[in-house]
């Protein structure tokens, strides 16, 4: 048994974790960012998860999601590796097996993470080696504080050795392995004595040392890595012109209201929502495309291939089916690509093939009806965003937009294949954790301003928000205070039926609390329900509310 404090035991747990971590990154480098232990674990966890858990984070953290989680992990590690040093002061096979344990789990999330091979073993083994190596030179190797100063074991000491794994008794020889306690150790009144200065001082010392160097590692390897990132490639993309422009944005169509969204979202402000903890970086230079399964005419193109074929370019709303009433999962953006019924034509889908599986570089999969993709609407493998390719967290250098269509179910990003097949034959990701099948859009709205618990001034008060029913549009918008009656909203106009409407409507404020109701009806009639569900497993339900104090 070590003399180490508990606190010291476990800063030399979690030193050895952030060793085995940190030097993971640059190994990572070689072997797929992917294959980095506290990436592909933080993967395994996205997956592996209970559905409620995973919309309880993104509706706490939004688009933080996974920063979040990585957080939690890293937090959630450093808790483990503490108590493990402690373990290992008392047992050092006990903290070693802990961290063999911990290399084995990124081994197996690595290996497991779709287009793994052998080598995504080698960050974990490589990390979990030295954070063994860091724990055993901390608690009995060279750094451990019961090697300074030393003395040889008496003559009594030697001739009882201790039974392997066991502690010596006061004054006796140390167990095989185990450091011998400095003269005068041990325990008085159950308070740790400060015997050894010196050691406690290179001890330190050395957890310094090694804690700067995992941190310079981790460091150098997330550079490492973005020096190998895509931005480079992205910059070199020219996009073609569209051989089919976007309508023009009629004016007024953009109110201009503080606090209301902007009719165009910026990319730097569009939602992202998925399960890659690290954004994929693709080569659009090796990036190829397959569309295959149930069709007469495979097609596999590369994206210059891509880049050459006509280009329509269209504006398009999308939003993610984890959207609460009232949310802001949901941006529209002017999107530059290819028609998918084009490609389906040719690919030539064959009977009962209702089902196109979109799938991403990293394995992530949605599911299309294949009716919906070829029913004329500008649904498109996409290329640009707003007058630039796509960033690259918003899928470059192809992902998938469909209008109408929840994101869960049409919107891959980093796509690499369509797969025809049926809904029949395949449950997409999100299928098995719950969710439904086909995601239809519903019909929402969404009070901008007045924002919640906002202090007003009597008098006239601008209400203004979005309202969205894609691929079919919006008829109407109604608002009412403090459950009144129902007052028409002035709708802006818009570019087409697929994408949001802002709306405003003047309200003669009158002073005390206030609540504010908003409600759309499409173009087919069909106004939203007022019934609160939530978001799974088809998207949330019910009319945002607002409450505001005027004075």
């Amino acid at each position: 048994m070590s003399s180490l404090s508990r606190g010291h035991a476990a800063l030399a747990g979690v030193t050895a974790a952030a060793v085995a971590v940190g030097v993971a990154e640059p190994v990572a480098v070689l072997t797929g960012f992917r294959s980095a232990p506290l990436i592909a674990v933080g993967g395994l966890v996205v997956d592996l998860v209970p559905e409620a858990l995973k919309h309880l984070a993104i509706s706490l953290f939004g688009t933080h999601d996974k920063i979040a989680l990585l957080i939690g992990t890293a937090v959630l590690l450093a808790a483990i590796a503490g108590l493990l040093g402690v373990l290992a002061a008392r047992r050092l096979w006990l903290g070693l097996a802990g961290i063999a344990a911990f290399a084995a789990l990124g081994v197996a999330a690595a290996l497991t993470r779709p287009g793994a091979g052998p080598a995504a073993a080698l960050p974990s083994l490589v990390g979990g080696g030295l954070g063994a190596l860091t724990l055993w030179a901390l608690i009995a190797g060279p750094l451990a504080p019961d090697l300074w100063p030393w003395s040889p074991p008496t003559p009594a000491e030697s001739a009882a050795p201790a039974a392997p794994g066991e502690r010596a008794a006061p004054g006796g020889p140390a167990a095989p392995g185990e450091p011998r306690p400095a003269p005068g150790g041990g325990r008085a009144g159950g308070r740790e004595e400060e015997t050894d200065p010196e050691g406690r001082r290179r001890f330190l010392r050395g957890v310094g040392v090694l804690a700067g160097t995992a941190a310079v590692a981790g460091l150098g390897g997330h550079w490492l890595a973005g020096r190998r990132g895509v931005s480079a490639a992205r910059r070199a993309v020219t996009l073609p012109a569209p051989s089919a422009s976007a309508p023009a944005v009629p004016a007024g169509a953009d109110l201009s209201l503080a606090q209301l969204a902007p009719y165009v979202t910026p990319n730097s402000g569009f939602y992202r929502i998925d399960t890659a903890l690290v954004v994929p970086q693709v080569d659009p230079a090796t990036w190829r495309l397959r569309i295959h399964g149930r069709v007469r005419k495979p097609i596999e193109l590369t994206f210059e291939e891509l880049l050459a074929r006509p280009m329509v370019e269209r504006y398009v709303t999308l939003a993610c089916v984890s959207n609460e009433v009232g949310g802001d999962l949901i941006g529209n953006a002017r999107w530059l690509g290819v028609p998918i019924k084009e490609l389906l034509d040719e690919a030539d889908p064959e009977e009962g093939a209702d089902q196109v599986v979109g799938r991403s570089v990293d394995g992530w999969t949605c599911g299309t009806p294949t009716a919906v993709l070829r029913d004329g609407r500008d649904a498109l493998l996409a290329v640009g965003m707003n007058g630039e390719p796509l960033p690259v967290e918003h899928g470059f250098p192809v992902r998938m937009v469909v209008p109408g269509l929840y994101g869960y179910v049409s919107a891959c990003k980093w796509v690499t294949e369509l797969e025809l097949t049926s809904f029949a034959d395949f449950d997409a990701y999100w299928v098995p954790r719950g969710w439904s099948a086909q995601g239809p859009i519903k019909t929402e709205s969404r009070i901008d301003t007045p924002r919640p618990r906002n202090r007003l001034t009597a008098g006239p008060v601008t209400v203004a928000g979005v309202a969205w029913a894609q691929h079919r549009g919006i008829r109407a918008v109604e608002v009412r205070v403090d459950g009144g009656p129902w007052r028409a909203a002035t709708l802006a106009p818009t570019v087409s039926v697929d994408t949001w409407v802002q709306w405003s409507w003047r309200w003669d404020a009158t002073p005390g609390e206030h609540t504010l109701q908003v409600r759309a009806t499409d173009a087919d009639g069909v106004t939203q329900t007022p019934e609160r569900r939530p978001v799974a497993p088809d998207g949330a339900t019910g009319w945002h509310s607002v409450k505001v104090t005027v004075r």
